[in-house]
């Protein structure tokens, strides 16, 4: 039987979420991707959680992102099924009844970074990075990064972070608004159980309401699909596959444009 890849514990009012991939930076596997949205599911049913934190553990990263070892082993459509899970499974947190919170520490990029952009407050180490590199592997953040950055931090700077594939300190993270705060890493799990425990001590059912009222909907749903379509257009092309191989070969990916 495999190892358990996250980590899922449900005592009393606050549940805890952890990546348990500490070989792979917490990597996103499929078995991780799995894994998160059988926690994810439990969670959603469960009226006795009033808050959700989701950490690292101790492995070096919050996460990496993408499995790129594994996913250079997939054809398309393995590529294509992975992916629609991963946006699925980060949808699924967005979309918990009761408040999320990320405890960020080493990097969250990527996949990393959109599961955290998926959670409503996040906190980050003083040594951590934090962004959505995909656009330097020939791709697009497709589990809701095109979307969710926007929201938080204004169309202007989402675009330049995602166009550049910009990697912030938690220090510049917090001053655009990306970071709810920023604490020592000795201190990250102390401050996170704090804030739940301030969640955990009002009105299940008021905070879950505000929750419904504060993400919307309708505009969310229309970025999705236009990020969707967007992906898949790129899964087929060559400079994916030199991003792969780039990467296999610890060298700098070059694209052509095709």
């Amino acid at each position: 039987m495999a190892e358990a890849k996250v980590l899922l514990s449900m005592g009393g009012s606050i549940a805890t979420v952890q990546l348990h991939n500490p070989e792979r930076y917490n990597a996103l596997s499929r078995q991780v991707i799995e894994e998160l949205a059988a926690a994810a599911r439990a969670l959603a049913v469960n009226r006795h959680i009033r808050a959700v934190i989701v950490h690292g553990g101790e492995a070096k990263a919050f996460c990496s992102g993408a499995d790129l070892k594994e996913r250079a082993g997939l054809n398309e459509t393995e590529v294509f099924e992975t992916v629609h899970l991963l946006r699925e499974t980060v949808n699924l947190y967005a979309h918990l009844p009761m408040p999320v919170i990320a405890a960020i520490h080493g990097t969250a990029l990527g996949g990393g970074c959109e599961l955290a952009l998926a959670c409503d407050i996040r906190v980050m180490a003083e040594d951590a990075q934090i962004g959505l590199t995909e656009t330097s592997w020939a791709i697009i953040p497709g589990a809701g990064g095109c979307t969710r950055l926007p929201q938080l931090v204004g169309p202007a700077m989402a675009k330049e972070l995602i166009f550049t594939a910009r990697k912030l300190s938690a220090a510049a993270a917090e001053r655009i608004g990306l970071a709810n705060r920023v604490v020592p890493r000795a201190d990250l799990m102390a401050t996170v159980h704090e804030i739940a425990k301030e969640i955990a001590a009002n009105a299940p059912l008021a905070v879950r309401a505000a929750k419904r009222a504060m993400n919307g909907g309708l505009a969310e749903a229309a970025g999705l699909a236009l990020e969707w379509e967007g992906y898949q257009s790129l899964i087929p092309t060559a400079d994916r596959l030199e991003g792969l191989r780039a990467f296999a070969e610890k060298r700098p990916p070059v694209f052509r444009g095709e």
